[in-house]
């Protein structure tokens, strides 16, 4: 199995937290709760920025708001985990969702929501 994937990265995840005892903590609501914990974290980095954009980051900067992503980016594994979802079939479904919510030949340009396009 390739290390580069969701999966083995769910495995791994669940090896952490089984060598800690903690899985009784890794109940879905502690892990989305930790997931909104862990965004804030990441939405730190750019609050008092007027731009918010890549090159307004130091390397240093990057390198902390890089981990942030990775912290969301694991609670998010392992909540998907923990509730046996398919996080990429889940994302390629929301696409098509999204991409009749908001049809090119309306949303092109727009920062609107969809009900108000």
């Amino acid at each position: 199995m390739s290390e580069d994937n969701i999966e083995a990265l769910a495995v791994a995840l669940r090896q952490f937290a089984q060598d800690r005892d903690w899985d009784p903590f890794h109940s879905p609501k502690n892990l989305a709760s930790a997931l909104i914990v862990e965004a804030g974290e990441l939405l730190e980095h750019f609050q008092w920025s007027d731009r918010g954009a890549r090159e307004d980051l130091t390397a240093r900067q990057l390198e902390a708001v890089t981990l942030e992503m990775a912290d969301v980016f694991l609670y998010l594994i392992r909540l998907a985990d923990k509730l046996d979802v398919d996080l990429i079939a889940a994302a390629r479904r929301k696409l098509e969702v999204n991409a009749l919510k908001y049809p090119v030949s309306l949303a092109r340009g727009s920062s609107k929501k969809y009900t108000d396009l």
